[in-house]
């Protein structure tokens, strides 16, 4: 099967192209975000192949993956026909949740996919049909050694997204261990936030240098309040750090007992942070029930799977 996505989300995409099909990815010159073409960052196999588009009208395509709004009339304009449609739906809504409507809801004859059920339930899709395939992970290993005393946090623009992102929370959690955080646009997020610079530092680092980076911290703190369901988190668990994480959108479900700790109340969290550094044995047994969890539930076998039931029944 040859599958036209655009590269919108690397480490999604990722876990995607572990397929056995051919997946065809538009790039342009300036490779801007409508052309970016293959990963630089991520290790992604021969079978993901970059077209330009003017070429596109004389390639196969079985069925097209969207993944924003404007990529539909990319699609009547570049291919001058619509194969099948899937629509994967990243994000949780904004707005005026839980009435937001999803752009998809008015595509005739698409399939809405989303990646956690707590986004099918707060989207309003109206008739369109709508299912869930939970995200799969490249698993990178038990890599977690927590010689450093330190807690990890990963997120891309904090300061931008602010509230979102848990940004505000930051400070509180500084005082209960020193913060490593891990992004894009993380520089100078100390100075801003107003904490001590050996109490939190700001690294952006390659795909390929973060998860290392990452199991060398003694836990990994999300401090995240909305959003679908980040993958830094499950990314975490999988290289077997014990967790700590805000207890909203899907984060109930990913973390069970015994993988970490998940709350809503900052002392609750911030103490868990304290009690991880403190016991380098009790962070130890948690990081492997947080990975025993993740690899049962988001592994890339079972997540290729159920893409692969999807994309069959979309293309007869």
């Amino acid at each position: 099967m040859r599958i036209l996505l655009w590269h919108v989300h690397g480490s999604w995409t990722t876990a995607f192209v572990q397929g056995p099909h051919t997946y065809v990815v538009p790039v342009t010159p300036d490779r801007g975000p409508d052309g970016l073409g293959r990963a630089r960052t991520w290790d992604w196999p021969d079978s993901v192949v970059e077209v330009p588009p003017e070429r596109l009208r004389d390639e196969e395509i079985d069925v097209v993956v969207l993944q924003r709004p404007h990529e539909l009339a990319l699609v009547d304009r570049w291919l001058g026909r619509r194969p099948p449609l899937v629509y994967l739906e990243h994000n949780a809504p904004h707005g005026d949740v839980p009435d937001t409507r999803h752009p998809a809801a008015d595509i005739p004859g698409v399939t809405l996919v989303h990646v956690t059920h707590f986004n099918r339930l707060m989207w309003d899709a109206g008739p369109t049909p709508s299912t869930v395939i939970e995200h799969g992970i490249v698993d990178p290993g038990p890599l977690w050694t927590g010689e450093l005393e330190r807690a990890a946090v990963a997120v891309n623009e904090p300061l931008r997204r602010g509230r979102t992102t848990g940004t505000d929370l930051l400070p509180a959690f500084a005082e209960a261990a020193p913060l490593d955080v891990f992004g894009m646009g993380t520089e100078g997020l100390a100075d801003r936030l107003g904490i001590p610079a050996d109490r939190c530092r700001s690294h952006e680092l390659t795909q390929a240098e973060l998860h290392s980076a990452m199991a060398r911290r003694r836990v990994y703190v999300h401090p995240v309040r909305w959003t679908s369901l980040g993958l830094s988190l499950l990314e975490a668990m999988h290289l077997g750090m014990p967790v700590v994480a805000l207890a909203t959108t899907e984060v109930t479900e990913a973390v069970p007992p015994g993988a970490g700790v998940v709350s809503n109340r900052i002392d609750e969290l911030t103490r868990a942070v304290r009690d991880f550094v403190a016991d380098p044995l009790h962070a130890r047994m948690v990081g492997e029930g947080a990975r025993a969890a993740a690899l049962a539930r988001y592994g890339l076998s079972r997540f290729l799977d159920d893409w692969e039931r999807l994309l069959k029944e979309v293309a007869r």
